[in-house]
């Protein structure tokens, strides 16, 4: 049996290398937005065309998610990060070949999109869930942040890359990053505190339970099936799926174009947007810091709330110049973009047990569902009325609707699980 040696505990060391993988993961997702340009100038390629493989690369991201949870325990958290590295790497490193636009797609929109999706949210659950019950919810809120950090880390320096050496310089230093990364995986990440002889950190050793001979996707769909004949399952992913939409879906696609309306230079609406990415690493953290002492159905209430009052007075804040309102509107913001992850990730394990990772998978695919449904619908709002105003008021009105889903969440108990291992159905409370 494995002998602790020494005071750090290796679920450290486990969070490390799961952090590292997913600061590359949101920086390899993110690079098609710097190579936009230069591979429309090159090949001649419409925008809508490039931007087709940008779009199927976020759906898969989001639905890869609870399929690589479902891997994870089937095969292990190692080798399924270990490939999705692989996959990472041969869709960057592929498309320097490349001469047509469906090859865009295929490597950019599905190779990248399954392999980035494989380490999205899902990964953050599963990692937490198995090697943490002291701190688990600053430890989710430290990697959730990850994906702010991979976005700050990666983006000048490509950018800088492509600008200097072209987009093949910047496809192939990524297709460089996740194969570095592959041996630290191998080396660091292991699947269950049980391989080291121990329990995780702040729990008592456990045999890991024996794996049903299932495949991922059976596992899955199974878990979404007895998932959804509960109410919590409904209410996390309703408000995961208002999240995104309040999130990447308007502000991370349409902030700039808004601006511009209204006469704010492109690049300072840029820098804006950049400050959101920076705030929410400290935000995220501070969430997890708070899930540990609060009840996660009172600080997912409250995000939401605040997010709403803020959408409702952002219309009134653009102008020519980014005077401090608006900073004080993207400190703001930038704090509450993806602080509702560590609470969301705690109340899936709280009410899904075993499965919880998996369940979250679901409830993270709601969300880029969310985000792609008001992308659109923001875009036909600008359209139409020749103004994003009622789209920011709409996502207000939505951001506090979803701080009542959340709240809902306390109008019910827990009873027995509805399946093993998952499905902690709730019935509404007795008067």
């Amino acid at each position: 049996m494995y002998v602790l040696k020494t005071r750090i505990h290796p679920a450290w060391f486990v969070a490390v290398v799961a952090f590292v993988a997913l600061v590359g993961a949101a920086g390899f997702r993110a690079t098609p937005s710097v190579m936009l340009r230069p591979l429309h100038d090159e090949f001649g390629w419409s925008l809508g065309t490039i931007s087709a493989a940008v779009s199927v690369n976020l759906l898969l991201y989001g639905l890869t998610a609870p399929f690589a949870a479902a891997l994870m325990e089937r095969f292990g958290i190692r080798r399924v990060i270990m490939a999705a590295l692989v996959l990472v790497a041969a869709g960057s490193g592929l498309t320097v070949f490349m001469r047509t636009s469906w090859q865009l797609v295929l490597l950019w929109g599905v190779l990248v999109g399954l392999g980035t999706g494989s380490m999205a949210l899902g990964f953050v659950a599963t990692i937490t869930g198995r090697w943490f019950v002291k701190h688990r919810g600053l430890v989710t809120g430290i990697l959730t942040a990850g994906g702010a950090a991979g976005n700050l880390v990666f983006l000048p320096v490509l950018a800088s890359l492509t600008e200097s050496h072209g987009w093949r310089a910047a496809a192939l230093t990524v297709t460089g990053a996740a194969l570095l990364v592959v041996p630290l995986v191998w080396w660091r990440l292991r699947d269950h505190p049980a391989e080291l002889g121990i329990g995780p950190l702040g729990g008592e050793y456990q045999e890991p339970k024996p794996i049903a001979p299932q495949g991922a996707a059976r596992i899955a769909l199974r878990s979404l099936r007895d998932a959804a004949r509960t109410r919590p399952f409904w209410l996390l992913a309703g408000g995961f799926a208002i999240c995104g939409a309040t999130t990447n879906g308007l502000v991370g696609t349409h902030f700039i174009p808004a601006a511009h309306d209204h006469g704010m230079a492109e690049t300072t609406a840029a820098s804006l947007l950049a400050l959101v990415g920076l705030f929410d690493i400290v935000g995220t953290i501070l969430s997890g810091w708070l899930t540990d002492r609060v009840d996660s159905r009172i600080l997912l209430g409250g995000y939401y709330f605040l997010r709403g009052m803020s959408l409702l007075v952002l219309p009134s804040l653009f102008a020519a110049t980014a005077h401090p309102s608006m900073v004080l509107f993207i400190l703001f913001y930038g704090l509450d973009w993806v602080a509702t992850v560590p609470p969301t990730v705690t109340l899936c394990r709280e009410y899904f047990g075993d499965r919880g990772a998996v369940v979250f998978g679901w409830v993270f695919a709601s969300h880029q569902f969310g985000a792609a449904a008001a992308a659109t619908a923001a875009g036909l709002v600008r359209d139409q009325l020749g103004a994003y105003t009622w789209a920011w008021y709409g996502a207000g009105a939505l951001a506090v609707l979803a701080s009542l889903l959340s709240l809902m969440l306390f109008a019910g108990k827990r009873i027995k699980p509805i399946a093993p291992g998952i499905g902690l159905a709730v019935e509404p409370a007795k008067a």
